[in-house]
């Protein structure tokens, strides 16, 4: 039952746990119940209303809730079209005008015989609903039905569907009805609001940055009034002349560290020093003395903690002022304590770790804020505030590093990442504008040629991007068989035309209509939009404080999504392009995360397919089919290499069959050999499994944590998307911890070599550098050394490098 629907997106399974605590926040009551189904649950609950004298309302958008209908129960059936909800009042006499004078209870019968593709009920093959309500209308239900198999009011045609797929009709019926009578421990007085907890709200809305929620419910922190944020300045001093700046200089450089608030165009500061408050503002000052300031404040001698340092790094590398001397950034500190949090704005942090909130007039919103304030006092009111909640973060960020041994991670990763990360943005990545226009014009001639030939066959123009019009045309107009269907109506996606392929030449023009409309949309047109007017380059923002497992992420426009292995897609590298005198390195991890895997299980068989330096999926292949190497065939090594992968990912037998085209049982024997063989990673399973329930966390080679709440979960694919996370994270997070110790160790020895050449990109294991045609060799052997000396495997990192003039040929 249900066996064809895909299981729970992850993006979901880690949002449910967040909806049972808000729900609980707010005093609505929740149930559930271990192997039922919420239909069930709602059948029951209606029932129990109604049975102690009580009116029921079910708000659904599932139809087969319709049968709960009764005297005391009614549906709000809701859909969404266009965008929009609405909703629709059935009681009785809604539900018989609609279905032809029926009471509700007969959509069971309905459903028994046209079935349900979302819910995997099968029906009468060649049944529909319009077929179906004339045969229930007629002989009032399933059972008088197949009584009265042999009556003149049913067509031969229809007669012999029935009598072929009798089973599957009664099967059908017992899969429609829902079950009114769950065990489940149910009064009425359940079902009453509770008290909501207006303060753990707020502090949970705060978390997750609803802060509409927070306006439209008028929540607010506990005791704001009483609490103070940190403890105040006893002196506020505006540095407004040059005497007085020497002063302030002399007094930052000998300070133990300096707590920072500065908006990102560097015209103002607001800086706590041994507990006085110094403001400065760049029209106090000559342009000269403004520029020596910014200079030497922002340069190593002066030790500064911020709050999110990276927009002001990539302002001070716009200025052309090499930054130093940021010891400790706040938000960095919040994201490794807690890695699962939406964002690390410093309203938020402050809630989070000093359990107050940030006044509501003196609100620093964000790092360009200054630009918009109107007045000066204003400003540096706000700039001040924010330096004290710095302030107040660091004593209270800075132990727990330490008290969770992430010191390492923090301060020989993370925080001289963010330099590394300004840099690279800073200098961005050349793009040859007009072969991409070139481009985006070819693209659009094959999308109009595409367009042409889908109408010519279905001969009529309509909305190919419509899934609405295109299942009409596929699944009414051309006949073609209904793989999947959803609540409003035919699927369309990728799935089903891949199901599809070879039974209609619109297929495959689909299929490629697809992928030139994603081609010139996504990438021509969205990247044209993104190149600097300036210097002809793009610079995307690398984030390092968004993912669970450490990995960078890249935005506005994503660097890391550029198209690699389809022959047409991969035609966007060709764009991205060193400039006049360079050419662009690219050094890629072999195989890193197997490596790593390998490392942390300590598998021996595993290590040493490395070390011998054979193909590891050829040698997987050897292993698992029990064949020599010399005989590993290509759909072998294609097999070993889905396990490979899937084993990182926590993959199911199912889901590897799904990959490599396999039953399941035969899927699950190459699982159950894969293991046999290597038993260090089986072992390294159970143990990590095990550990992180008792723990409630993973951790990384490198000390970097991901709690796991969802493996205390009752929900069996919550659960068992935390057991995934649990086995991938140690290794991918190890993974992208280790391409970050590289990217700080190249970009430091680019710097104290004194090269020319810029890392400019990261793409999860692959770095690429600009260099000078002069510096190639140089450059190409330092990169190579400090990826592949940036962490001590067992199964040693392998780094390949490659160059070319656009980073299609050094890809190659």
């Amino acid at each position: 039952y249900k066996a064809g629907r895909a299981v729970m997106p992850d993006e979901l399974a880690v949002q449910i746990p967040i909806l049972k605590e808000t729900l609980d926040l707010m005093g609505i009551p929740r149930f559930e119940l271990p192997s039922f189904e919420a239909d069930d649950l709602l059948g029951t609950i209606s029932r129990i209303l109604c049975e102690n004298g009580h009116e029921s309302v079910i708000v659904t958008g599932d139809r087969d809730t319709l049968q709960l209908i009764g005297e005391r129960s009614s549906v709000k059936l809701v859909s969404t079209k266009m965008g929009k909800p609405t909703t629709t009042d059935f009681d009785e006499a809604r539900f018989k005008e609609e279905y032809a004078g029926l009471e509700p209870c007969k959509i069971i019968d309905l459903k028994a015989l046209a079935g349900d593709k979302s819910d995997n009920i099968p029906g009468v093959s060649g049944i529909g609903d319009k077929t179906a309500l004339d045969l229930i209308a007629q002989f009032d239900s399933l059972d008088h039905l197949y009584q009265n198999l042999q009556s003149e009011k049913i067509r031969d045609s229809v007669r012999k569907k029935l009598e072929q797929d009798r089973d599957n009709a009664f099967l059908s019926y017992q899969l429609a009805t829902i079950d009114r009578n769950a065990p489940l421990p149910f009064m009425p007085t359940d079902a009453v609001l509770k008290e909501q907890d207006d303060v753990g709200l707020y502090e949970l809305f705060m978390r997750l940055e609803f802060r509409s929620f927070i306006e439209k419910k008028n929540l607010t922190p506990a005791n704001n009034k009483e609490k103070k944020l940190v403890d105040e300045p006893q002196n506020i001093i505006h540095v407004s002349n040059k005497d007085s700046l020497i002063k302030f200089m002399d007094k930052a450089k000998k300070a133990e560290h300096v707590f920072l608030a500065a908006p990102n165009s560097l015209n103002a500061a607001a800086v706590v020093c041994d507990n006085e408050m110094y403001l400065l503002m760049d029209n106090d000052f000559s342009e000269t003395e403004w520029e020596s300031f910014i200079g030497e404040f922002y340069s190593p001698s002066v030790k500064k903690v911020v709050h999110d340092c990276k927009p002001l790094l990539v302002s001070l590398f716009c200025s052309c002022i090499n930054p130093g001397g940021f010891m400790f950034d706040t938000a960095l500190g919040a994201y490794l304590l807690s890695p699962a949090d939406t964002g690390y704005a410093i309203e938020k942090c402050v809630l989070t770790y000093l359990e107050t909130e940030i006044p509501a007039d003196t609100a620093y919103q964000s790092a360009d804020a200054f630009s918009v304030i109107d007045g000066a006092e204003e400003a540096l009111r706000a700039l001040s505030m924010h330096a004290v909640c710095v302030k107040g973060l660091y004593r209270a960020i800075e132990p727990k590093i330490k008290e969770l041994n992430m010191e390492s991670l923090y301060f020989n990763i993370e925080l001289p990442l963010a330099e590394v990360l300004a840099s690279m943005q800073n200098d961005g990545f050349l793009i040859d504008s007009m072969r991409l226009h070139e481009f985006g014009i070819s693209l659009g001639q094959r999308i109009d040629e595409c367009t042409a030939k889908i109408y010519k066959i279905c001969e009529q123009e309509f909305n190919i991007n419509s899934t609405k019009a295109l299942g009409e045309i596929l699944f009414v107009k051309l006949g073609l068989p209904v793989v999947k269907k959803t609540k409003t109506g035919f699927s369309t996606d990728v799935e089903v035309l891949n199901k599809l392929k070879g039974r209609h030449e619109i297929i495959e023009l689909i299929i490629e209509y697809r992928q030139l409309t994603k081609l010139k949309s996504t990438y021509v047109d969205g990247l044209s939009k993104v190149i600097s007017t300036k210097d002809g380059r793009i610079h995307s923002s690398f984030n390092q404080m968004v993912t669970l497992t450490g990995r960078l992420s890249s935005t506005e426009p994503n660097l890391q999504n550029i198209p690699a292995r389809r022959e047409l897609g991969s035609e966007i590298r060709h764009m991205f392009v060193a400039k006049d005198q360079c050419i662009l390195l690219d050094a890629d991890y072999s195989q890193i995360e197997l490596r790593v895997l390998a490392h942390i299980a300590g598998d021996e068989k595993m290590i040493e397919a490395f070390r011998s330096g054979e193909d590891i999926h050829s040698v997987t292949a050897s292993q698992v089919f029990h064949v020599e190497l010399n005989e590993v065939t290509h759909q072998m090594r294609r097999a070993a290499k889905a396990v490979n992968f899937g084993i990182v990912y926590g993959i199911s037998a199912f889901s590897l069959s799904e990959d490599i085209g396999v039953s399941v049982s035969e899927a699950n024997r190459y699982m159950e050999s894969y293991f046999e063989k290597y038993a260090g990673v089986k072992k390294y399973m159970d143990e990590i499994r095990k550990k992180a329930k008792e723990d409630g966390y993973v951790t990384t080679l490198s000390g970097r944590r991901r709690y796991l709440p969802e493996l205390r979960s009752s929900n069996f694919n919550i659960r068992s998307f935390g057991e995934r996370v649990a086995l991938n994270t140690p290794i991918q997070g190890t993974a992208a911890d280790i391409i970050k110790i590289a990217m700080v160790n190249v970009y430091n020895q680019l710097k104290k070599e004194h090269l020319r050449s810029r890392l400019i990109l990261q793409v999860h294991d692959e770095l690429i550098i600009e260099t000078y045609e002069d510096e190639k060799e140089t450059v190409a052997k330092l990169l190579k050394a400090e990826m592949e000396g940036a962490y001590h495997l067992d199964a040693a990192l392998l780094a390949e490098v490659s160059a070319g003039k656009t980073w299609y040929d050094a890809k190659r």
